[in-house]
């Protein structure tokens, strides 16, 4: 996986991505965005400078990237709405379990942006399988799953990526498959918007 992500590194206009929630104080899980870039960017062979979080004074969404020269640019949003639930449906592509760019957060996310642009009416997120018909993440979430037995989340062997909540909530990780989404309790979640209570459309 090194390898072919450290061959791929140099690809002009690739950045690494880290978004994160600004409480008007503080990124209270910046650590595990920094431990994760750090990561990525040694994946990629790049150099990571040490950055520290700023943003206003009230809550706000932060992004920031950082490309091959070790080059970072934080950009201030406002928080996206909140739901107190989210419908969710399939993703039409399908994603490869051994693909090495799962797993890092980067500017190289065509298939995610085409299942955002894609998203239909009454959908607020789709979830991606790979070729086994395993789940993987969803277009800008990870997913969580309970058959009975507690919380779980898909392993990083069916191709995702390790998500800052993820690694929060650092529960048990078991394989689910598409046949296994209509009758399991379900949430999905980011660093920016928390663990979401969601539902399956289909």
């Amino acid at each position: 996986m090194e390898s072919a992500l450290r061959e791929g590194g140099g690809q002009p206009g690739l950045r690494l991505i880290e978004t994160l929630l600004w409480d008007g104080a503080k990124a209270a899980r910046w650590a595990l965005h920094e431990a994760r870039l750090h990561r990525s960017a040694g994946l990629l062979g790049w150099d990571c400078p040490h950055v520290t979080p700023q943003g206003p004074d009230q809550p706000a969404r932060l992004r920031l990237t950082l490309d091959r020269d070790g080059t970072v640019d934080w950009q201030v949003a406002a928080l996206p709405p909140a739901k107190p639930l989210w419908r969710l449906g399939l993703a039409s592509e399908a994603l490869q379990s051994d693909d090495p760019w799962l797993r890092v957060k980067s500017t190289r996310r065509a298939a995610y942006d085409r299942a955002r642009a894609a998203l239909p009416e009454g959908v607020d997120e789709v979830v991606f399988l790979n070729e086994r018909g395993e789940v993987c993440d969803g277009s800008i979430t990870t997913v969580f799953f309970d058959r009975g037995q507690g919380m779980r989340t898909p392993p990083l062997s069916s191709g995702l990526l390790p998500g800052v909540l993820r690694a929060e909530l650092a529960c048990p990780e078991e394989v689910l498959r598409a046949g296994d989404l209509p009758g399991v309790r379900l949430w999905v979640g980011n660093a920016l918007r928390g663990l979401i209570p969601a539902v399956w459309v289909g």
